[in-house]
């Protein structure tokens, strides 16, 4: 299949370059299986999802993941943390003027030195001397925000970049179709009797990159961590008991979701998935999917084209970006029927 067919013109006004004023403010585009297009607002998720569906979010925390470093020749470095290896080891992408080496010896803050100990591709793996990773981040890190989003960080990134429901540290980037649920709607979702569950899926900065082959099945698919638990997995085999809808908040828990699916039960997981989810792929664990809008040519816009359809996307972005929705990251959301038929 052509890359360039996943490609698509958007004009940069409607990239959100900040959340709404409050998260469930947020619009909802909802694509039917049959192509049909509705205008709705996130709230009415509440009204979408039926008793006995089970709602399943990604609760991996977005970590601080962005540094500023000195070469001793007083260049600055930007390290950007793509995974961390153990306390004091981290893989990153650095960006400065001029190629950073490995030996190379950085300085963050006043005191704190960070070698640059092995590079792997366009990676570095770099290792803190005296405090961990952890401490360090929680000294000098900023939020990550997308490559995108042409602004600096500020306080309210904080939290805004992060969902209400967050728990395990270990993401560079927020799943960020769950950035629209504050408690309010979570807890009206369960007092309709819908099941909630969580997954970790860690992200990582690969979310961001686009397929440079001309054919989609030469790309190289990044990794990232995944947990799947027992409790996951008992709800979602009650849920298709009662003959319930599974619904995923973002295209990390469809791909954590059906990596952990085998012929119809959902086993737990506990490791690394590299999933590319491509044409032909066939769904097994998802039938409905919350997510935000994605950049063209990105494994993510080829996912949601495999699951709903690539001619309903194509529709559904075109109307969306006619009616000036807000794209990306921070923008507006959709509900996605799952469309067999593709």
């Amino acid at each position: 299949m052509q890359t360039k067919l996943y490609d698509f013109d958007f004009p940069d006004e409607l990239i959100a370059s900040h959340p709404p004023p409050s998260r469930a403010d947020s619009r909802l585009l909802h694509v039917a299986a049959t192509g049909s297009l509705y205008d709705k607002y996130f709230s009415d998720v509440i009204t979408l999802c039926r008793p006995n569906d089970l709602l399943v979010v990604n609760n991996s925390k977005v970590i601080p993941a962005r540094l500023s470093a000195i070469k001793s020749s007083g260049g600055k470095v930007e390290i950007l943390i793509e995974r961390l290896l153990d306390t004091h080891r981290a893989l990153v992408v650095l960006r400065s003027s001029k190629p950073t080496r490995v030996g190379a010896l950085l300085m963050i803050g006043e005191q704190d030195r960070i070698t640059v100990e092995e590079q792997r591709a366009s990676l570095f793996v770099i290792t803190s001397s005296d405090k961990s990773f952890k401490q360090l981040l929680d000294l000098y890190g900023t939020v990550p925000l997308p490559p995108y989003i042409k602004r600096v960080a500020d306080n309210a990134d904080k939290e805004r970049y992060q969902t209400v429901y967050a728990k395990q540290a270990g993401s560079v980037a927020a799943p960020t179709a769950g950035l629209h649920f504050n408690r309010a709607v979570i807890d009206a979702l369960k007092a309709r009797g819908v099941d909630y569950a969580e997954l970790t899926l860690h992200i990582g900065l690969g979310t961001f990159n686009p397929i440079h082959s001309d054919d989609i099945a030469q790309h190289a698919m990044h990794s990232e961590k995944l947990y799947i638990g027992d409790d996951l997995c008992r709800a979602y085999t009650r849920c298709r008991q009662r003959q319930g809808r599974v619904i995923a908040v973002g295209t990390t828990v469809v791909r954590g979701l059906e990596s952990a699916v085998e012929d119809g039960q959902l086993k737990p997981y506990k490791g690394d998935t590299s999933l590319f989810i491509k044409p032909g792929f066939r769904f097994q664990a998802v039938d409905n999917l919350i997510t935000n809008f994605h950049l063209p040519k990105t494994t993510l816009f080829v996912l949601v084209c495999c699951f709903a359809g690539h001619e309903n996307m194509k529709h559904a972005y075109k109307h969306a970006i006619a009616e000036r929705y807000r794209l990306f990251s921070y923008g507006d959301a959709m509900w996605l029927e799952r469309n067999d038929e593709v």
